[in-house]
């Protein structure tokens, strides 16, 4: 392998590559469109394009894509040649600043939530200059936001860029509320930590439920599962040391600051966590982490399973949101400091987030509510769907130090002249981690552990820097109102902090008695994603995010549908799949068992003084099994058949949670039960131990 410092970024178009390859004035006016948004002239955008095309062409490049993230659980990118005919039948390699700043996918054929007719085909995807282009697969990829011919975001990326404004804007007020003349920007940073399995590709092409759906829908525990709990930071097994390596070096190309790798609990299941960057590149950065595990385990001779709940019984996987805010300065707003002016300013930044989150605790579940989630959350491996903070005790007693107006005594009788008592030296690790909690403080940042790992760390994201935006639109509005600002920054502390200290929680969020002290607290318990997902059109939910200019009530009533309708399309899809298992495979099975049975049984029969009844009970529980699955079978057909109102996206999604996911769940207990009794030779599909021990 290379020198890690030779390969790394070495197909991304930086900024050191920009600063070389473009003229000074080029440079300096794309620079300013990408910090400041200015208007990008026609002529600078042809300098660059030129530029771009060159440097692409020199590492093996011979198309173009604007790549984009629409409303679906990937990217999509068209490629475009940098060939251009002339005259008398020759062609030149070229791209123009058109070509670099505009395309026009088909916009149709994305999901629109009825934003676009199938005859409105026109969309445009447009050139993100805050996100480096890059080459994958011999292609120059420029990220691009992605909308309607009539303007409406049609992406993920558009909203986030939009709420990404929206907290610079508001956390700027209160910096200059502090005396902070010099940041002129401040930005939301984010780190996502990537759980993902990996299984032998062999066993993957047997299993068509891992093909189509990408989790098992039948599958009878193993005899070992992660009981020993050898697994986590376990040694890597030579297999998946090679794939680790590859992955690392080609997002080490490509930009990535891929940090951290290790095993995870569940035996195939494993972890990559990048340092944290601004939330927009971290979402394409993690994207594109996404699709090179697939890719780079298929030449590897593995499967990279990325649903929340590949196998039932063992942990899922989620998707760790680390998120915090910064200045263009590098100073992170989220960290507590050493001196009382920074004290003060940490303070107000960590009680709008304790605000925002109590505030819209339902919304925030929301940007975390799928079909596949729905399998993980609240299974004694995630957070449950109750939404709550975890501070630690030192910052706890502190601000309820705060709230009865006392001394902190943790860290000595030390006041700071607006009347809050100071923070001590704040080290990282003051407390103890909370691995139960949805949603907590790791020092300088807030880790937002409710994701699924199939997620796009967009949705959540606009989300959080929205809801946290508000919080402190209404701080600056009441303290540049002040005519004493120390005074009325104290009690503002001290009254958002016992307004909303219900949503800080710092024991057990599996545990049972937290579920009905949580209750008692008036928070929100909303266990499956069809319960959670109407938030995003509550009246509540459609002020902030227009109030922000985030989303229009048009783009959330589409989101909200798009939303409604994966998750209908996602269990009927694995239903078909389920079908087709057991009527193709298990049945069959079973038949050609028992006849094997019968056939023993028979035989034994001739014989004077041999006993049969062993084979006689098995053959008999297979049997009544068998019968009973069949009948099982029946119910989830008949749900799928029955005649559904789709003209009302929440009651159709509840139907196929109640109505289809329940009888698939009926059909699984007994073909689990067939699987632990029929003989192996006989089953088929791999069983969860082959799956989970394949990979050596």
């Amino acid at each position: 392998m290379e020198d890690t410092s030779n390969i790394f970024g070495s197909l991304v178009f930086s900024d050191e590559v920009m600063e070389k390859r473009l003229p000074r004035d080029i440079y300096k006016a794309l620079r300013k469109t990408m910090s400041q948004g200015t208007h990008l002239e026609q002529d600078i955008a042809n300098a660059v394009a030129c530029a771009m095309k060159d440097w692409a062409m020199e590492n093996g490049a011979t198309h173009f894509t604007h790549w984009f993230q629409p409303m679906t659980a990937s990217t999509a990118e068209k490629h475009d040649s940098f060939i251009e005919p002339e005259a008398g039948g020759a062609a030149v390699m070229a791209f123009s600043g058109k070509a670099l700043v505009k395309g026009e996918p088909d916009a149709s054929s994305f999901p629109s939530g009825g934003l676009r007719a199938t005859f409105e085909a026109r969309g445009y995807t447009v050139w993100d200059t805050t996100s480096y282009a890059f080459i994958k697969d011999g292609t120059l990829c420029i990220p691009t936001a992605f909308c309607s011919y009539s303007g409406e975001a049609l992406d993920k990326k558009t909203p986030l860029l939009r709420s990404m404004e929206a907290v610079d804007r508001q956390a700027q007020r209160i910096l200059r509320l502090f005396g902070d003349t010099g940041t002129k920007r401040v930005m939301s940073s984010v780190g996502p930590e990537q759980e993902y399995f990996l299984i032998d590709k062999g066993m993957f092409l047997k299993r068509p439920d891992l093909i189509c759906c990408g989790r098992t829908l039948i599958g009878a525990p193993p005899p070992k599962g992660q009981e020993l709990e050898d697994h986590y930071f376990g040694s890597l097994k030579p297999r998946v040391a090679a794939y680790m390596k590859e992955l690392d070096e080609e997002l080490w190309k490509l930009g990535v600051n891929a940090k951290t790798k290790h095993n995870e609990v569940a035996p195939a299941q494993h972890e990559l966590a990048p340092v944290h960057t601004t939330a927009n590149i971290a979402t394409d950065h993690n994207q594109i982490t996404m699709e090179l595990m697939k890719s780079v385990a298929d030449r590897h001779g593995l499967a990279c399973l990325l649903h929340e709940k590949p196998f039932m019984g063992v942990n899922g996987s989620g998707k760790h949101n680390n998120w915090s805010i910064a200045t263009d300065s590098g100073a992170n707003l989220l960290e507590p400091g050493d001196t009382p002016h920074q004290n003060a300013r940490f303070l107000l930044f960590l009680v709008a987030v304790i605000k925002a989150v109590d505030e819209h605790q339902d919304l925030i579940r929301a940007s975390a509510a799928s079909a596949g989630n729905d399998h993980r959350l609240g299974a004694n491996e995630a957070p449950p769907a109750i939404v709550s903070i975890f501070l630690g005790e030192e910052l706890t007693e502190i601000l309820e130090a705060i709230e009865s107006g006392s001394e902190y005594r943790g860290g000595g009788k030390r006041q700071i002249e607006i009347g809050v008592t100071a923070l001590p030296h704040f080290p990282k690790d003051a407390t103890d981690r909370n691995r139960t909690s949805p949603f907590a403080f790791t020092g300088n940042k807030f880790e937002f552990r409710m994701l699924g790992s199939s997620f796009s760390v967009a949705g959540p994201n606009i989300v959080l820097n929205t809801v946290v935006a508000e919080a402190l639109r209404e701080f600056a509005d009441e303290l540049e109102k002040s005519s004493d600002f120390k005074r009325d920054l104290a009690a503002l502390i001290q009254k958002t902090f016992r307004e909303h200290k219900r949503i800080v929680f710092n024991g057990n969020n599996y545990s049972k008695e937290w579920a009905a002290e949580a209750h008692k607290r008036g928070l929100s318990n909303l266990r499956a994603a069809v319960d959670a997902l109407p938030e995003f059109v509550s009246g509540k939910s459609m002020v902030l995010f227009t109030k922000h200019g985030v989303l229009t009530g048009n783009e959330l009533y589409a989101r909200y549908e798009i939303l409604l309708e994966s998750y209908v399309k996602t269990l009927h899809i694995e239903a078909l799949t389920m079908i087709d298992m057991i009527k193709g495979g298990v049945i069959p099975a079973c038949i050609d068992y028992q006849n094997d049975l019968m056939a023993a049984l028979a035989l034994k029969k001739t014989c004077e003084g041999i006993d049969s009844l062993h084979e006689e009970n098995l053959l008999g529980r297979i049997s009544i099994l068998s019968s009973s699955l069949l009948k099982r079978l029946d119910t989830l057909e008949e749900a799928l058949s029955e005649p559904k109102d789709e003209r009302d996206p929440l009651a159709h999604a509840c139907f196929y949670r109640d109505a289809v996911a329940g009888a698939m769940s009926d059909v699984r207990q007994i073909a689990d039960k067939l699987e632990a009794l029929t003989a192996s030779k006989y089953w088929p599909y791999p069983s969860y131990a082959r799956m989970l021990y394949s990979v050596v």
